[in-house]
């Protein structure tokens, strides 16, 4: 059987959110290479993959998506074993907490996080961009008060959904592995249960292996 194919640098976080659903389950696949800074993702043989001119894209023999947490999904659920299943959807209580979790991810400690990793990593390597100080400040508040909540979950429950690791827990490896790369790494010594948590995502072969594909500071 052909491997599934990635489009996308292994670089970029939204595709870094696939290939570590790849690796949990262990499906071979191939990442197609699209130079994002050249704007391959905007010329039409990837308009056809993805509508919006983003990556990743997703290819499994007939079928293509897009959205990475789509993507994600599709691979844990089609690929699901007795010991890999992270969406846990023959429990809807499990299967549940493992949406909240995904969703706050998304709609909190993404919006929170993701402009310091821009700022002190992105803009400035990429493009040139030198960090805006204002930013990374206000953006630091706001994630020391949604790892308040995270560090309230994880006195609790060894991973976010439960004591079981989950998409929930996958979807912040990329964007988590690279603000480690930043000077305000140390935040996360002043939340040990969120701390705890973060090393034992580090520990799996598959965050391990993918985590020397993400940008850090130069």
């Amino acid at each position: 059987m052909a491997p599934v194919k990635v489009f996308g640098s292994a670089g970029f976080t939204n595709v870094a959110r696939v290939l570590v659903c790849l690796e949990e389950v262990g499906v071979e696949y191939e990442v197609v290479d699209i130079d994002f800074l050249a704007k391959e993702q905007k010329k039409p043989e990837h308009l056809a993959r993805n509508p919006f001119g983003e990556i990743p894209a997703f290819q499994d023999g007939d079928l293509m998506l897009f959205e990475s947490r789509a993507i994600g999904k599709y691979i844990l659920r089609k690929y699901r074993t007795d010991e890999v299943d992270m969406l846990r959807e023959s429990n809807p209580g499990e299967a549940a907490m493992v949406d909240v979790w995904t969703e706050v991810q998304a709609n909190q400690y993404n919006k929170a996080l993701a402009p310091i990793v821009y700022e002190c990593i992105i803009y400035p390597t990429a493009y040139g961009i030198p960090t805006n100080q204002k930013v990374v400040d206000e953006s630091m508040e706001k994630l020391k008060k949604v790892l308040d909540v995270y560090e309230a979950r994880l006195s609790k429950h060894k991973y976010l959904a439960g004591n079981f690791i989950s998409f929930a827990d996958l979807n912040h490896f990329a964007f988590t592995c690279c603000f480690m790369g930043t000077p305000y790494a140390s935040l996360f010594d002043s939340f040990p249960c969120v701390k705890a948590w973060w090393k034992n995502l580090m520990s799996r072969p598959s965050t391990r292996k993918l985590s020397a594909n993400l940008p850090k500071m130069v």
